[in-house]
Formats: C-alpha cells, sequence, structure tokens
C-alpha cells in the first residue's frame, strides 16, 4: 500500500536514527536537562534571533492541552477557528483541563482578526468566559499558510487587548518552506506569544520543539508540563533528534520535499480536471471524488475520508519527507485507468 493517509507513518529519517544510535549507552540526565538538549535549545535560539524557552515535548496534542492549561485562569478561554486541531482532533484535552473553545468560522482554515474582535464583544461580563488566548495552526488543518501580513495584523490586535498569541506548529517545516510563505521562523518569535516546531511530522521519531518567548508563560511551565503529562523522562531523545532535523538545515529539506510532491501531486490532479477542494499550499491535498473511484483507489493506497458529501467523498492525501515521486506518478497513472 502507498502511504498518504498522514506525515508520520514512517519511523523516522535516517540522519534522526543515526544520530540516535550514536549516543549508544552514552548516559544523560533526564527531563530534557542534558547537554544535547542544551545544544539544540541554543540552535533554535539562534534561528529565532532572541532569547526564549525551549522545551522538548511529545507532541501536538500535548503541547496544546499544556500550553493552554498553563496560560489560562479557570474562567478564560481560546479562540480557535471551528476546524482547529483543538477543537475537532484532540478528544476534548483543552475542556478537560477545564477551558472552554470559542469558536468562529474562519476562511479555508484561517482566523480572521474581525472574528476576534466578535468574540471580545459579545463575552463582555462575568457572566460568561474572559477570552484570553487565540489558537492558530501553521499550516492549517487544511494546508493553508499564513502570510506575514495576516500574522502581523493577528498579532497587533492581541497585543493591543491582551490576548496570547498560540501557534500550533505540528506542520509548520511546510508552512515555512511553502512557495508563498514570506514567514521566517524569526518573525514567528517576534509575533507569537508560544509556538512549536513540529518535529513528529517532519522526520522525527516523535516530539516537538516549544519555544516561549513571553516571560509571564515562562514562569514555571515545567511545573505544567509534569503535571499534564508532557514531561517525558529520557527528553534527550527528543533533543537529539531536533539536533539532527536543525544539522545542516535537514528540517527544512524534508519539510520542502513534502510540499514539491504534493505540488506535483496537485499540478497532475487539476490536469484532469480535479480541483482541489482548498487552496495546495503545503503538504494537504483535498479532492472530491465519487464514492465509488475512491473505494477502488482504497484499494492500493491509504488515505483519510474528511467528509461525505452526496454520492461523493471528499479525502485526504497527505504527503511527506519519504514520499517519492515515482508514488505520485502511480497514483495519477491509477487514476487515468478507472476513468477509462
Amino acid at each position: 500500500m502507498i502511504n498518504f493517509l498522514n506525515d508520520y507513518s514512517q519511523i523516522a529519517h535516517e540522519a534522526v536514527i543515526s544520530c540516535l544510535m550514536a549516543a549508544g549507552k552514552t548516559a544523560f540526565p533526564g527531563y530534557g536537562l542534558d547537554e544535547r538538549s542544551d545544544k539544540t535549545a541554543g540552535m533554535i535560539k539562534k534561528l529565532i534571533n532572541r532569547d526564549a524557552d525551549v522545551h522538548f515535548m511529545i507532541g501536538g496534542t500535548s503541547c496544546n492541552k499544556t500550553v493552554i492549561a498553563h496560560a489560562l485562569r479557570p474562567y478564560e478561554a481560546v479562540i480557535a477557528v471551528t476546524s482547529g486541531h483543538i477543537n475537532v482532533h484532540e478528544t476534548g484535552a483543552v475542556e478537560a483541563v477545564g477551558h472552554k473553545i470559542l469558536t468562529v468560522k474562519g476562511v479555508n482554515g484561517k482566523i480572521l482578526p474581525a472574528e476576534i474582535l466578535g468574540i471580545l464583544e459579545t463575552h463582555n461580563n462575568e457572566h460568561m468566559v474572559i477570552p484570553k488566548m487565540v489558537y492558530i495552526s501553521n499550516s492549517t488543518e487544511t494546508g493553508t499558510i499564513y502570510r506575514k501580513a495576516e500574522l502581523e495584523e493577528i498579532a497587533q490586535l492581541c497585543r493591543e487587548r491582551g490576548l496570547f498569541l498560540f501557534l500550533d506548529g505540528a506542520r509548520l517545516g511546510v508552512a515555512l518552506t511553502a512557495a508563498e510563505n514570506d514567514l521566517s521562523l524569526a518573525d514567528i518569535a517576534r509575533l507569537t506569544d508560544v509556538f512549536y516546531i513540529g518535529g513528529t511530522k517532519n522526520g522525527a521519531l516523535l516530539g516537538e520543539a516549544l519555544v516561549i518567548t513571553n516571560d509571564e508563560l515562562k514562569i514555571n511551565f515545567r511545573y505544567a508540563m509534569k503535571q499534564n503529562g508532557a514531561m517525558l523522562a529520557k527528553g534527550f531523545i527528543i533533543g537529539m533528534q531536533f539536533e539532527a532535523l536543525f544539522t545542516h538545515g535537514l528540517l527544512f529539506k524534508l519539510a520542502g520535499h513534502a510540499n514539491a510532491t504534493a505540488a506535483k501531486l496537485a499540478a497532475g490532479l487539476e490536469e484532469r480536471g480535479i480541483k482541489p477542494v482548498y487552496p495546495v499550499e503545503t503538504n494537504q491535498v483535498f479532492i472530491s471524488l465519487p464514492e465509488a473511484m475512491a473505494r477502488e483507489l482504497a484499494k492500493k493506497y491509504l488515505f483519510e475520508t474528511w467528509e461525505k458529501s452526496g454520492d461523493k467523498l471528499i479525502i485526504r492525501l497527505v504527503t511527506s519527507w519519504a514520499t517519492e515521486m515515482a508514488e505520485i506518478d502511480q497514483f495519477l497513472r491509477d487514476l487515468d485507468e478507472y476513468k477509462k
């Protein structure tokens, strides 16, 4: 079976595995308090060109839950688009720690400043939760990206209204290497209060690198990590993986490859009259196919059925650092065969 199900099905890139294997029987202090994690944190600080607290965490849901639980008081809430990962794909993790998610529609997975203002205007007394954080993803759940002007406008609004801005970067690699991207890691560090760089979905065995730039949020964050089950005893495993990913720009090379294979796929689909449901800006391609065709393709390809619409299925095809161009060619040939 050829995998278009997600971008984390393979174990890890060989450079990541080699980095771990080279450590062999070396003993390290636990919980991320080791020299290799410190070295990697320094690499990240150099890239963002500012001081920050860097924490190596297990996965995206763990990051999201822990950051929100730490940042908000019990009567404070987080604003997110309806399609946001914290709202749809995290089994109520945010609600389980006692925080309401205030949802807005968004456009192609992106939140609009006017929607944030709308939430602030309607939550205006002690009988309602206080909106205190804006949560966004880059890239979004539909594979789109924020441009610099968009993020700057959101950041300015958040600062004017006393809101934390939290960027979920599970797929930040593909966002930053997208053809239309004009943001850098330094820009993101400047504009947000906290964000993370995804490793799980970009060649790592597991792990995310959480970066906190807001001094208020840095205080006692490791206590929140421990309480929320987000502190890995063998934390050095995550630190070393990011060391490998940031050496010679590997993280960005892997992400760029994922985008390139998705672009090839999208172009081939458009040549066949299949227009993606959402703009293809990174490594996720959503298309609508007759159900019978989708079922036939599922015999050879792994992909996710996103939703059903009449007699058609919207499916999600995800490319990754491990996707081969030949696999894209094969998928397109099989589409041609089915149409005959």
